[in-house]
């Protein structure tokens, strides 16, 4: 049986732009595309924690070091410039497999730069 898991993601990253007559899509720092385990025009949710909104869209390459994420097309709608925002991509792969996969966890500070990585989550407890 084939399951889907997180396979990485992008904690609370800063929108930097918001361009509502670009291709769409949501460019991102490449070196953060690489970070988080992301590839070119893959699909991705969003989750604006900022306003609740969640949607699809995919990645596109900004340049690298640049610290930007920028929601395109009518991403562009769904977010404001400075709105915190959770980007995630999933991987299907079977059982066996996801025993011992690890995801890639990338924690950004309002800048965009990073805070920390890792491929776990802690238990949550109250």
């Amino acid at each position: 049986m084939q399951i889907t898991l997180l396979k990485g993601k992008l904690h609370m990253a800063c929108v930097t732009q918001a361009e509502l007559w670009y291709d769409g899509s949501c460019a991102i720092d490449s070196d953060l595309v690489k970070l988080a385990g992301l590839r070119e025009f893959e699909k991705i949710d969003i989750y604006n924690v900022s306003n609740g909104e969640r949607f699809h869209t995919y990645v596109i390459l900004a340049e690298a070091g640049s610290g930007t994420i920028s929601m395109n097309g009518a991403a562009a709608r769904r977010v404001q410039v400075g709105d915190r925002i959770i980007i995630a991509a999933y991987g299907t792969m079977e059982e066996s497999e996801a025993d011992g996969f690890k995801p890639s966890l990338v924690y950004l500070n309002e800048d965009n730069s990073i805070d920390r990585t890792t491929n776990t989550i802690p238990v949550q407890t109250d």
